[in-house]
């Protein structure tokens, strides 16, 4: 189904009623189980279902600052000055696009903690009861010290409004007035990681557009290699991820939908650009991703719109899941949907080029598998079967466009020891393992299904995968000024990896 361009404006018309669910074909209006009424060590895995999402929205609590008159108080938050949204708008327009879950992100300045606790929390209760088909996690983009930004998405528990202001009051580099240089360093993040991994019901940390701010490609600039190993050491259950595919698609496209030359998705520029929508520490084969997958590390990707204004209001973003989706194999909970993200149980895809990604690693026998996010022990030498099903829905997406799935490539790599240099972005023993093209699948209506065998298996190994429409494409290559994102679509999957016995 298309969706119709349509400025906030009309929203604040009330054009929206909060029930509106429009999906893409195949997704309808979420029944949700209560908060607390499940836990997900007691989900049977089989009742887990693909469920689309965004954890990088902002609303108008993001605000801008008003400079006080002495020039000594606090400046005074702008609500509305960086993004023009509401949170209701946000959570209907994101269920509109076929979303179930999606987090309330906005990001700080100098006593931010207190305009989040007191005006942002209350407008996300209130959501939870006009928008009951999306699972609202309240959650904030965190001015990170020493590097760019990152989403912390919050438990859905009694505390979480104390929980979180606990961590932005503490540890938001953009927090204290006059501001603090002693908050900016790398060792602060350090310990608000620690601080997280140490609460009851820990948060999730995803790194942001990480390459945002890069020098080059192969270069990075505030966030570097290095950080992200040392964030993930410190809280491997919190620090558990980056956006594969950042925000801001629509940085190419003028109001009226006609091309902006100069505006590079992500808003990246020409110097590290995006590489099919896809920042380069994911983007590039045997690049960063894959050197902290060659380590072993639970490391994962997602895909957001860092939604602040849409396009067509002079924005450079697409709503809540018009474009970008992170899907989470989970059951609709809270506490479920936080565990697949925070277990890498997680496919991302642009244009709604896919809808259901499943990846089945299964011993010789037969007994054993494990799917993405997952892990499974075999026989050092045994054989094993990868089992791959693709959902490519027939419908249009919000573009009115039918893409294609054209090739599906299975990537793998051994699993080796952590690096010495911990500033490594490459990872020379990951490849293609095989290029499947449709002579090579099985296809029946909207439904794709793949069998492959990997013979003598003697090391550890993971396993995963990425498709695209692009047949002229074998990698992606960088985006440029101007290019339509709609043409250029790509999906990937978190990892299975192989433990040999």
């Amino acid at each position: 189904m298309a969706f119709p361009r349509i400025s906030c404006l009309a929203l604040a018309a009330g054009l929206l009623a909060a029930s509106s669910a429009h999906a893409h074909p195949g997704h309808g209006p979420t029944k949700l189980v209560p908060a607390g009424k499940s836990s997900s060590a007691k989900v049977d895995p089989a009742k887990r279902t693909w469920l689309a999402g965004d954890h990088h929205v902002h609303s108008w609590y993001s605000a801008n600052w008003k400079p006080s008159a002495d020039g000594k108080s606090p400046p005074e938050p702008i609500k509305g000055g960086d993004s023009s949204n509401s949170i209701p708008i946000n959570a209907r327009m994101g269920a509109r696009h076929g979303l179930s879950w999606m987090v309330a992100t906005d990001h700080g300045g100098p006593n931010h903690s207190k305009f989040n606790r007191e005006q942002a929390y209350p407008e996300v209760v209130k959501t939870r009861g006009e928008v009951p088909g999306v699972l609202l996690f309240f959650g904030m983009e965190l001015d990170t010290p020493a590097a760019e930004h990152s989403s912390i998405i919050v438990p859905r528990t009694p505390a979480e409004r104390d929980v979180l202001f606990g961590i932005e009051k503490g540890y938001n580099r953009n927090e204290p007035w006059p501001a603090d240089p002693a908050w900016n360093t790398e060792a602060r993040m350090i310990e608000a990681l620690k601080h997280m991994g140490a609460l009851a019901d820990p948060p999730v940390v995803i790194a942001n557009h990480p390459s945002r701010t890069a020098r080059g490609v192969g270069e990075y600039g505030l966030v570097s290699p290095s950080e992200l190993r040392n964030w993930n050491d410190a809280a491997p259950n919190v620090s558990v991820g980056m956006e594969g595919a950042p925000g801001h698609q629509a940085n190419g496209m003028k109001p009226d939908g006609s091309v902006e030359p100069t505006g590079f998705r992500g808003v990246y520029g020409g110097r590290a650009p995006t590489m099919g929508g896809f920042d380069q520490m994911t983007a590039r084969l045997g690049g960063f991703w894959d050197s902290m997958l060659g380590e072993g590390r639970r490391w994962w990707v997602t895909a957001t719109s860092d939604s602040h204004r849409h396009y067509t209001d002079g924005g450079n973003d697409f709503w809540p899941g018009e474009y970008s989706k992170t899907y989470v194999k989970a059951a609709r909970t809270y506490a479920d949907v936080l565990d697949g993200i925070r277990y890498g149980r997680v496919f991302v895809t642009l244009g709604d080029l896919v809808s259901e990604v499943d990846v089945s690693v299964q011993s010789p026998d037969g007994k054993r598998r494990a799917d993405i996010g997952g892990r499974i022990k075999v026989a050092k030498g045994s054989d094993v079967r990868v089992v791959i099903r693709l959902r490519d829905p027939a419908g249009k997406n919000f573009a009115g466009r039918s893409p294609e799935v054209v090739r599906v490539d299975l990537i793998r790599s051994e699993i080796g020891a952590p690096v010495a240099d911990r500033t490594t972005d490459s990872n020379p023993r990951a490849r293609v393992e095989k290029r499947f093209t449709p002579r090579d699948w099985t296809r029946k209506g909207e439904r794709i299904s793949i069998a492959y065998t990997i013979r003598n298996v003697t090391e550890p190994t993971y396993l995963r995968l990425r498709g695209t429409n692009r047949a002229d494409e074998l990698e992606p290559v960088a985006d440029t000024g101007g290019e339509d994102a709609w043409a250029d679509l790509w999906f990937y999957a978190n990892p299975v990896f192989i433990d040999v016995e």
